[in-house]
């Protein structure tokens, strides 16, 4: 979590997450409001920023904070924390994912604290961890560990135990006696009770907290399964001759739970490396940072400490505290996070960086000018975690029918194993078993949203931050995009379109070299598109008393080193400027002429005595807004993806259309007020067409809130004012054919994943009810069941598709060097929760 800006405060004693999981007197601790910004932050409106009053006073605020939950393995499990959270006083909202194992709760301080919510948590049976770095690296270790610990005893006595039923299934009859299949059983039932007792205890103990709770979550029938094999086999073992003694499953006990225990230690990886990178991501600051003092000396402090206006020093290697200035120093910096490059960027003096971003070469003196929420890196966190604990509507659906498939489930096994009790009771219950455990809710549960978070956190990687998960399901079933122009379609820079020479005896390549050399003093956007357009300074031209006057252009003596032209003064700006007259239309204003020029540029040269001089023009220089170079590629790939494209642009209907032709788009309006462009998009939409928008999220707020979908383009977008569905912080198009393919991939895989769920308990509980299943293949059904659909999801995780007419994007970087190194494979948002 990322670290606020706050005054100097004493430093809160750190809380160990083990003992702050379990112990209610460590939980207290968190109750200091200097805690409190570690794992959470103050409710600010939408698109405000954190102020100080929120900081000074903490209890003033409402908290929007994340925790980590530990014992939850289904929806169920989710629904039941979330209901626990609600009926605490004080506690507005609560959002549990079960896929990522994160809780968000906003609450408020003036009414419940931290310990009391998450004590809340702890009586319905599960541990709410803050989400801090190192106390979940501590308790994902922990947990980790255990699994593996389960897993190896599990199938080191299911190896064992097989070894003794082998012989009951090959021989003949009368091969074994009555001694020999005794010592055997007692054999399977000793080794058996690791498996029980230590290898099973999650379920068990899980189980026992539902029984308590009066709560249902798939642990439960998997614990009655298991207990009720263990309990009719151990009675067969100690009363051969009873009701239960024809034969023992201890073979079909530890199987089963060998392969559940197999495919949750296997997702368990999966959510392991995943959310490793996540929690890099979002704890990439550092704990403390060196600030100069007033005695001009650099101490280490805790980076919350931080105020605008500190000078800190951010040694190499280190993630730079805040956003801020480079006051001393060059280096390079990596901005993956930002932007999805993973090629460094580099940063000289006076240059800005952003927190989060990692200082790879020297040491540098940064102003600091935002903290805490205000900086860009804490926007992107926010927008992952919001990200991360949404349900798309597939996911609530699936939701809302876990626990009654859960009950259903129940008493299924009841009825079946009624059925069978008469012909025989051994049976009967092995029947109930197989009804139990074959059922896999979270195979339902997981389809949708392991897809999408998967399929988000391939889009972070890329550059594209996912806001609203909805948005994904909406993309994959747009048929018309339509773009804005400036700052979307265009660059902001503009460039030369056209050279129009005068006759004075200056070829092009002169009057362009000597325009250049003016506007090099110049940052005007005409003066660097003409800068840009010459190139590298040839150095024939010598410039001195240069004057600027602004809004019009350049005046200086320019001589000739080459000496084949005499020393003169020039001008160079508008026509008025240059003293000459507007021949062509547009010379002192944007506007098209017939050439498609959108600024004329005026080159002029002053002749005869001070206060009597005349201009005499030397070259018009014709200027166009710069169309992305990726434009008409983009445009293509959507075309080829069935897709219609059109443009809205508040810009002069002249420009539109000329950007409109250019870029390959032949349905273009021009002079819309924002207005305009939402009564188009309504139009649209009564046209019974589902549109998707891509703006630069500063002015097309209504148009991009009234789309189906939309795209905030730009990095300069105001992450917490924007409200596109999707945020494109790289500088390149290509991200949107790309996402739309991505999305329509995941729409796919969704649907693939619910038909094999639903298929799969269709299939085989009724299998399981007639007694064709046995326990052990129950038991491998299930674990299979959720493994697939996990692994199905993953396939989203390799990056984005290539778009149809040859939008390639970026190579994609991965998440290791977004998150500085981390170990990670998949993406921030491909955690999954196993069955």
């Amino acid at each position: 979590m990322f670290r606020s800006g706050a005054p100097e405060i004493p430093v809160a004693p750190v809380v160990d997450a083990s003992e702050a999981a379990v112990d209610p007197a460590a939980v207290s601790l968190l109750d200091d409001p200097q805690e409190w910004l570690g794992f959470g932050r103050p409710c600010m409106p939408s698109g405000s920023a954190l102020d100080a009053s929120a900081v000074a006073d903490p209890a003033s605020s409402t908290w929007d904070s994340h925790v980590v939950l530990d014992g939850m393995h289904c929806a169920a499990c989710a629904l039941t924390i979330e209901d626990a959270l609600k009926s605490v006083p004080g506690v507005l909202q609560a959002d549990v994912s079960a896929a990522t194992r994160r809780a968000r709760v906003v609450w408020q301080p003036g009414r419940v604290l931290p310990s009391q919510w998450m004590a809340a948590v702890r009586s319905a049976g599960y541990r709410a961890v803050p989400a801090m770095d190192a106390f979940v690296r501590g308790q994902r270790l922990v947990e980790s560990r255990r699994a593996l610990w389960r897993w190896l005893v599990a199938g080191f006595c299911m190896m064992q135990v097989m070894m003794y039923a082998w012989p009951a299934y090959v021989a003949q009859p009368g091969d074994l006696s009555q001694e020999m299949e005794t010592l055997l059983r007692w054999a399977s039932w000793v080794i058996s009770l690791p498996v029980v007792f230590f290898a099973c205890g999650p379920f068990f103990t899980s189980a026992l907290r539902d029984v308590r709770q009066r709560q249902v979550s798939m642990d439960l029938p998997v614990a009655l399964g298991m207990g009720i094999t263990f309990v009719v086999s151990t009675a067969g073992t100690f009363d051969p001759n009873g009701i239960f003694g024809r034969e023992v499953y201890f073979d079909s006990l530890t199987m089963f739970v060998f392969f559940l225990l197999t495919g949750r230690w296997l997702e368990l990886r999966l959510r392991d490396r995943t959310a490793g990178a996540l929690e890099a991501v979002l704890n990439r600051l550092p704990d403390s940072v060196e600030r100069l003092g007033a005695d001009g000396a650099f101490t280490r402090v805790a980076v919350r400490r931080l105020v605008v206006g500190d000078t800190v020093r951010v040694l190499p290697g280190e993630a730079f505290p805040a956003d801020g200035t480079i006051l001393k120093g060059s280096t390079q910096a990596d901005e993956a996070l930002l932007t999805g490059e993973s090629t460094p960027v580099h940063k000289p003096e006076g240059s800005a960086v952003t927190a989060g971003s990692y200082n790879l070469q020297s040491s540098v003196e940064v102003r600091v000018e935002c903290v805490g929420a205000q900086t860009r890196f804490a926007q992107i966190v926010a927008l992952m975690e919001s990200a991360g604990l949404q349900k798309p509507r597939l996911a609530q659906l699936a939701d809302r029918i876990a626990k009654p498939f859960l009950v259903a489930v129940l008493l299924a096994a009841f009825a079946a194993a009624a059925w069978w009790w008469p012909k025989d009771p051994g049976h009967a219950l092995m029947v109930a078993v197989a009804v139990l455990i074959v059922t896999c809710p979270c195979a339902l549960s997981l389809a949708t949203p392991v897809a999408m978070l998967t399929a988000a956190g391939t889009l972070a990687r890329q550059g594209v931050l996912v806001r609203n998960l909805q948005g994904l399901e909406a993309l994959a079933q747009i048929d018309t995009v339509v773009f804005d122009k400036t700052g979307t379609l265009t660059r902001d820079a503009m460039a030369l379109h056209t050279v129009r020479l005068a006759g004075d005896g200056l070829d092009r390549a002169s009057a362009l070299s000597l325009a250049a050399a003016l506007a090099r003093q110049s940052l005007h956007p005409a003066s660097r598109a003409l800068v840009e357009a010459a190139g590298a300074d040839d150095g024939r031209w010598l410039v001195s008393n240069l004057e600027e006057q602004a809004g019009l252009g350049l005046s200086a003596d320019v001589q000739d080193r080459t000496g084949q032209c005499p020393p003169r003064r020039v001008r160079l700006g508008s026509a008025i400027h240059a003293g000459v007259m507007a021949r062509e239309p547009g010379a002192t204003e944007f506007a098209e002429d017939a050439d498609g020029a959108a600024l004329w540029v005026v080159l002029a040269e002053e002749r005869g005595e001070p206060g009597h001089a005349q201009t005499l023009e030397m070259a018009r220089f014709g200027l166009v807004e710069d169309l992305r170079a990726e434009a008409a590629m983009v445009v293509r790939a959507l075309a080829d993806a069935g897709l219609s494209v059109q443009m809205l642009s508040g810009d002069r209907p002249e420009a539109v259309q000329r950007v409109a032709a250019q870029a390959g788009i032949t349905e273009a309006r021009g002079a819309c007020t924002p207005q305009d462009k939402l009564a188009a998009l309504q139009s649209l939409q009564a046209q019974g067409h589902r549109v998707a928008m891509v703006g630069d999220g500063l002015n097309d707020g209504p148009v991009m809130a009234g789309a189906h979908v939309s795209f905030a383009f730009g990095r300069a977008v105001p992450l917490a004012r924007s409200r596109a569905d999707f945020v494109v912080l790289r500088d390149s198009l290509t991200q949107v054919p790309q996402a739309v393919l991505l999305a329509r991939k995941t729409l796919q895989i969704v649907r693939q994943n619910l038909w094999w769920a639903a298929g799969y308990n269709a299939l085989c509980v009724p299998l399981a009810v007639v007694g064709w299943m046995p326990a052990w293949l129950a038991g491998l059904g299930m674990a299979l069941s959720s493994l697939l659909v996990v692994l199905n999801a993953a396939r989203l995780s390799k990056g984005l598709p290539e778009a149809p007419g040859g939008a390639h994007g970026d190579p994609s970087p991965s998440i290791s060097q977004a998150a500085g190194g981390s170990s990670a494979a998949v993406s921030s948002f491909q955690t999954a929760e196993p069955a």
